[in-house]
């Protein structure tokens, strides 16, 4: 007779949003270029009532936190596995811009590894279209 699996930290999760009734979870993917469209993005899923996340930092505006290059690739690697985390809390993907590069690729194809559902505000801009 098989014995009942313990339930997975992503079951948990998912059942903890639903206890606590939280709202929607979406994170925003997207090359930092389009910043200005995140921040439009974000705007108006927040106001359809759904939690926003986002990448926090662009580093392609100088700052004098990643101005070392050295530095600045330990970084991008934390803020990777950051927005890598996002992803996985998020209930859903919005991808921004009509430009996917090798990052935001590569966060699409981690998404959808994961049984996300990804929207692009620039469908032909889907890797997989």
């Amino acid at each position: 007779m098989p014995y009942p699996q313990p339930p997975t930290p992503e079951e948990k999760l998912a059942d903890a949003k639903q206890l606590l009734r939280l709202p929607s979870i979406v994170v925003i993917c997207g090359s930092t270029r389009f910043m200005t469209e995140m921040n439009e993005a974000d705007l108006r899923e927040t106001t359809a009532g759904r939690i926003v996340v986002k990448p926090g930092v662009d580093m392609k505006s100088p700052h004098g936190l990643w101005s070392d290059p050295v530095e600045a690739e330990a970084l991008k690697a934390r803020l990777d596995g950051l927005h890598r985390a996002k992803i996985r809390l998020a209930d859903e993907v919005l991808v921004v811009g009509g430009y996917i590069g090798d990052s935001t690729r590569a966060e699409v194809a981690y998404a959808r590894s994961l049984g996300k559902p990804v929207r692009f505000t620039h469908p032909e801009a889907d890797p997989d279209a």
